[in-house]
């Protein structure tokens, strides 16, 4: 029997090359965890969780000291029965935030692995339909120190030309009549037939406020709002979903099926952002959209479109891909070795086997903290 011979974590410090600010937020560096499983026959997979623009180490040393020595000599396919057990290991240290990062990358290597092992792509291992590719949506529309509402809207209508057909911008750190003129500017700079996605990013706290904010999007037919609370605050999400025409969607830093159960039971949200690098790995994800696509709702992961695309082809009630066109707010592209083809409003989904891809040595050694351990 295969046996995984070593589990090592390496944290990349990425600092960004302009600060760039959410609804309440001001970025100016991020951290990721790397994880790396082998086994005794040779083979390896990846992982990888974002884990903050500080504290980067917590989710490594879970890595470390919480899960890596349970799975030492562990057969690599029993990845339901290792996510069992690594969820109980950690039940007392957090069953979210870095812990449960940690055991999502864990997790996703263990996939990468087997699907490497096999010589197919993680795609093709997991189940995909007959789709090469995925639609994406262009995600952006940052607040920038001197970024006005025409150049918001030069920047949408870049993306439409590159060949997009949907994208998203932030919205929620401004005044209602500030806010209503970035999303005029962008959508008629897209036009009406392209998607307009607004990102909230936690920006409110009362349903009044967000309700405001709300009647002033309503006009230029935005698709969907995006994190308009706190994940906590899953009542607001619900009453705002019943008083907008404005599809709700959330969940991208939501973990655990259980709590998905309950923002489906409550109707607070329509489309769920379920990322697989935050809510338990793959092996969590599978579960939280089978659950999702029970209640007739659809998945449009957040972020990591390296993996999600996979997993998009993989399950049918999976919708869309995020994708940053650039690499200069999500930075993560910056550490691995090959990157994915868009092509006319859609990713090409990997042949490879496993994930398609690795890490790169050289900016390992230029971001890492320290060698793998």
């Amino acid at each position: 029997m295969t046996k995984i011979k070593s589990v090592v974590a390496l944290t990349a410090k990425m600092p960004l090359d302009k600060v760039t600010s959410f609804a309440r937020r001001t970025v100016h560096e991020r951290f990721y965890t790397l994880v790396r499983v082998e086994t005794d026959d040779g083979h390896h997979g990846i992982g990888f969780c974002y884990v903050g623009s500080a504290g980067g180490e917590l989710a490594s040393l879970a890595v470390r000291e919480l899960f890596a020595p349970h799975l030492i000599g562990e057969d690599p396919h029993r990845t339901e029965g290792l996510w069992s057990e690594m969820y109980q290991h950690a039940i007392l240290q957090g069953r979210a935030g870095s812990v449960m990062r940690a055991l999502s990358a864990i997790d996703t290597a263990l996939w990468d692995r087997n699907a490497r092992a096999a010589g197919l792509s993680l795609a093709r291992y997991m189940g995909a339909s007959a789709r090469t590719s995925v639609p994406v949506y262009a995600s952006g529309g940052y607040y920038l120190d001197g970024k006005t509402p025409a150049m918001l809207g030069e920047e949408c209508a870049g993306r439409v030309a590159q060949g997009f057909k949907a994208v998203k911008i932030k919205v929620g750190r401004l005044s209602l009549s500030e806010e209503e003129a970035r999303i005029k500017a962008a959508r008629a700079a897209i036009g009406p037939d392209v998607l307009l996605m607004l990102d909230a990013n936690n920006a409110w706290s009362d349903v009044p406020t967000a309700l405001a904010f709300c009647r002033r999007y309503e006009p230029y037919d935005p698709y969907w709002i995006e994190e308009p609370f706190s994940p906590d605050e899953i009542d607001s999400h619900a009453r705002l979903a019943s008083q907008t025409p404005i599809t709700v969607a959330t969940g991208e830093i939501e973990t655990g099926r259980w709590r998905f159960k309950e923002l489906l039971d409550k109707q607070a949200a329509e489309i769920l952002q379920t990322d697989a690098a935050v809510c338990g790995g793959i092996s969590e994800w599978r579960r939280i959209a089978a659950l999702a696509a029970a209640y007739g709702v659809t998945v449009a992961p957040h972020w990591f479109h390296d993996l999600h695309v996979h997993l998009v082809a993989a399950t049918p009630n999976a919708t869309f891909v995020e994708l940053f066109p650039d690499d200069q707010v999500l930075n993560f592209r910056r550490l691995i070795d090959r990157q994915l083809e868009f092509k006319a409003g859609a990713l090409q989904v990997p042949t490879a086997p496993g994930l398609g891809f690795d890490f790169d040595d050289a900016a390992l050694k230029r971001y890492g903290l320290g060698a793998w351990r």
